[in-house]
């Protein structure tokens, strides 16, 4: 069977790409940007993998059954994620601890 035969250079530039994107991944580590140091590092992890699954892949490439398989496996992820998060974000994780007060008027009784 044979398969669609991407260039030599268009694989280089997806490698340098690669090497910049983790580059600046690492230089946005370093820099603060308060609440959105996780988004950019986000953003930028979405575009390697982008890269990644187009053309080491061969997504790009593929029939457009390939594709809705790929983009079906994105949403259910996307589904499983939310539904975790929806689960964990709700839950009352504070522990309010009373100190002495609350255990005391048990010992007491024992006495």
């Amino acid at each position: 069977m044979a398969g669609h035969v991407v260039p030599v250079k268009i694989y280089l530039g997806v490698f340098f790409s690669l090497l910049f994107l983790t580059g600046l991944t690492t230089a946005v580590a370093f820099v603060d940007m308060g609440r959105f140091n996780l988004v950019v590092a986000l953003a930028i992890a979405v575009v390697k993998m982008l890269l990644v699954v187009l053309f080491f892949m061969h997504i790009k490439y593929s029939p457009p059954l390939i594709k809705l398989v790929i983009v079906a496996a994105v949403l259910w992820l996307a589904i499983m994620v939310t539904l975790t998060l929806s689960d964990e974000l709700t839950r009352n994780w504070g522990v309010k601890i009373q100190g002495w007060s609350m255990i005391l008027p048990y010992f007491r009784a024992l006495f």
